[in-house]
């Protein structure tokens, strides 16, 4: 505790004022409570008049004499209403009314756990005021002053190669206690001290932060974890949040306010700068992916492994994400973090509907963490090499459109057929071509729909039509004759035969 803090320790310090501790049976602690101001009056109850963290004076005219039990409920009611108003301590001016502190007063006190200190006759009360004045203004210039040094420190921190990492340890410093900076997708980029919090902090913290992150909006925001308070900072604009500050701290008062308001500026304007460079990766990024649409990945091959590493080794399997994916920035810079860290497990850029992976066919654990931490669906190509880069990727869009799971892949598509692929325009379509089919079954009880049906899965077998229906085959020829004419077709026609057996299939995908 500093010296010059305005508490009741450091008023008793004051050897100017002669000021003396009444019992020693006393938790040290109470003597360290801040005074917020010195107050006198001789009130009987004064409390109406007073606030929180006062030092009251009093010369004790209010008192009756005499130790008797009426006088000793008188001081015990007295104390109790000083303590529920939260008054810090009592201090009692004697050889006014009283030649030294009433015993009463005294037990009332000890009872209560309220300091009580002598105030000599020579000691005026305004001397006892000024001097908690003085040490109030004292605090108040150290903290600006703290907080002048403060800002110039961080200001030359950010000046240095790692201007963030050492802008947040720099804050660390001031503030005396763990600060962390965490990216737009969430991760941990930066802390002081080093793994300063345990694990279960820490992960109940990142939780928090992407939630925050989730949410979008600027904002900052107080919660404890644990018996840890922490402080929550955005940085960058609402909708596109560049990061989050954690400080390990309470309610700050408003000296660190505003140190942390000036690192906030300077980490949001940092970041704002570095978006520019992101920007010039993820348009290169995205013209690797283009030029790996071409079939040739040679030029793809050379300018990753220059920047980045090499591409994943083939076989490989190719992913896209959905092209309305919240938090794409986010999704982007956790991808970026992933690829420099597993060097050749993990390429990506912008598609033209989404962000495009490339991942090892024989470890999809990047795409499983990527959908497990955001709201994303993926959807995978088969194992390919790069010649076949362009057919895969029209896989895993395939495989995105349709599929219903975070994650799926064109084989599970695949076994579905083709016409299971049919739009509700395809099927719209089929319901005009039999149309007059199923009239003309409506208005003459005919059952032209289910002969031509029937006639198409027995691979156009009159025969075995006529098996299957439990009629005679003249009938089913009959029968197609009327189809033909009905429709307007020639059901000799291969392309014919075709497009009924797809209309058929269609409608029965629809039911």
């Amino acid at each position: 505790m500093d010296a010059d803090a305005p508490t009741l320790r450091a008023l008793l310090a004051r050897r100017d004022l002669k000021l003396s501790l009444a019992g020693d049976d006393l938790d040290p602690q109470a003597l360290d409570r801040g005074i917020r101001w010195v107050h006198s009056s001789d009130l009987a109850d004064p409390t109406p008049f007073l606030s929180e963290g006062l030092v009251l004076l009093t010369t004790g005219t209010q008192f009756p004499h005499g130790d008797d039990a009426d006088a000793s409920a008188v001081y015990r009611a007295y104390v109790h209403r000083l303590a529920t108003r939260g008054v810090v301590g009592l201090g009692f001016g004697t050889e006014v009314a009283r030649a030294g502190i009433p015993p009463a007063l005294i037990d009332a006190c000890r009872d209560e756990r309220m300091p009580l200190f002598e105030v000599p006759y020579r000691t005026p009360f305004i001397a006892v005021a000024r001097a908690n004045a003085e040490a109030i203004a004292a605090e108040a210039y150290a903290r600006r002053s703290w907080a002048l040094a403060a800002q110039r420190a961080i200001a030359l921190a950010a000046l240095r190669p790692d201007g963030l990492g050492a802008t947040v340890a720099e804050l660390a410093k001031q503030l005396d206690t763990w600060v962390g900076m965490f990216d737009a997708a969430g991760e941990l980029s930066r802390e002081h001290p080093a793994g300063g919090l345990d694990a279960q902090t820490a992960a109940a913290l990142q939780r928090e932060v992407t939630g925050v992150l989730h949410r979008g909006a600027r904002a900052g925001s107080s919660l404890h974890i644990g018996e840890t308070p922490f402080s929550l900072q955005t940085l960058g604009r609402g909708g596109h949040l560049r990061g989050v500050i954690a400080i390990a701290a309470g309610d700050l008062d408003q000296e660190g306010r505003v140190v942390v308001t000036a690192v906030i500026a300077m980490a949001g304007l940092a970041l704002e700068q570095q978006q520019g460079l992101g920007r010039a990766r993820s348009a290169l990024r995205a013209g690797l992916v283009q030029s790996l649409l071409t079939g040739d990945p040679a030029l793809a091959r050379r300018t990753s492994r220059e920047l980045w590493g090499p591409l994943p080794s083939a076989p490989v399997v190719v992913g896209v994400t959905d092209a309305a994916a919240a938090r794409v920035d986010g999704i982007a810079e956790l991808l970026e973090l992933w690829a420099d860290e597993r060097r050749g497990a993990l390429f990506f850029g912008r598609g033209e509907d989404g962000l495009v992976l490339v991942v090892p066919a024989d470890d999809r654990s990047s795409i499983d963490e990527l959908v497990a931490r955001f709201e994303v669906r993926v959807g995978l190509s088969d194992p390919t090499g790069y010649d076949g880069f362009a057919a895969a990727l029209g896989q895993a869009r395939v495989a995105r459109d349709r599929g219903i799971r975070p994650v799926t892949a064109f084989a599970e598509v695949a076994r579905a057929g083709v016409l299971s692929a049919l739009t509700d325009e395809a099927r719209a379509l089929a319901r005009a071509e039999l149309a007059p089919l199923r009239d003309h079954d409506a208005a003459q009880g005919t059952h032209l729909v289910a002969t031509l049906k029937a006639w198409l899965d027995e691979d156009c077998s009159h025969e075995a039509t006529a098996q299957a229906l439990g009629v005679h085959r003249h009938t089913v020829r009959t029968r197609l004759a009327l189809i033909e004419r009905v429709l307007g077709r020639d059901l000799s026609s291969f392309a014919t035969r075709a497009e009924l057996w797809a209309a058929l299939r269609a409608l029965d995908a629809s039911v």
